[in-house]
């Protein structure tokens, strides 16, 4: 059958029947876990999202699937690691023209937001930094805190001769 080897993990989504996304994502867990497959399926996702849900008796948070019936895996594809998933009870088989399979490009990762990019950040709290992004692109301001996970930073800016606190995602500051 010939399958395109690729030796870099990427990223595939599997459809599955409705309502069995969360039991295959466990199943090829914990066929990773048992055949020692680690090397070859990195990671398995079933993307949610969190939503108010507003009903007679109030407001409750629930977190639902975004695509639901589909998986994302993050694998090295070839026979092996194929057969592994198109045999994983509960699914029918992966997204591509003719069920070959089309890992997504990095742009479609980034906005599934499947996997977080590590943000290398060049200044510290404290430091001077322009805003390059946002509203309020073009300000300067100093920074106050930077968030644990440090994705976002809290920057004072003077904006028309006062000083406003901001808090801004990390890739829309730069030190100066």
């Amino acid at each position: 059958m010939g399958m395109p080897v690729d030796s870099v993990p990427r990223w595939y989504v599997i459809h599955t029947y409705s309502g069995y996304e969360n039991k295959v994502a466990g199943n090829i867990n914990k066929i990773v876990e048992n055949r020692g497959l680690s090397d070859m399926i990195f990671d398995v996702k079933v993307p949610t999202e969190k939503v108010v849900e507003v009903s007679g008796t109030g407001e409750k948070e629930i977190e639902r699937k975004k695509f639901p019936s589909y998986v994302l895996v993050k694998m090295i594809m070839n026979d092996e690691s194929w057969h592994v998933i198109r045999n994983t009870t509960g699914v029918t088989g992966f997204v591509g023209p003719g069920s070959r399979p089309v890992p997504l490009s990095d742009k479609e990762v980034e906005k599934l937001g499947v996997e977080v990019r590590i943000v290398q950040i060049e200044f510290d709290v404290g430091d001077s930094v322009k805003i390059i992004d946002g509203p309020l692109s073009g300000f300067t301001g100093i920074v106050e805190a930077i968030s644990p996970d440090k994705m976002k930073a809290t920057v004072s800016a003077s904006l028309f001769g006062r000083e406003t606190k901001v808090e801004l995602n990390v890739s829309q500051v730069k030190p100066l």
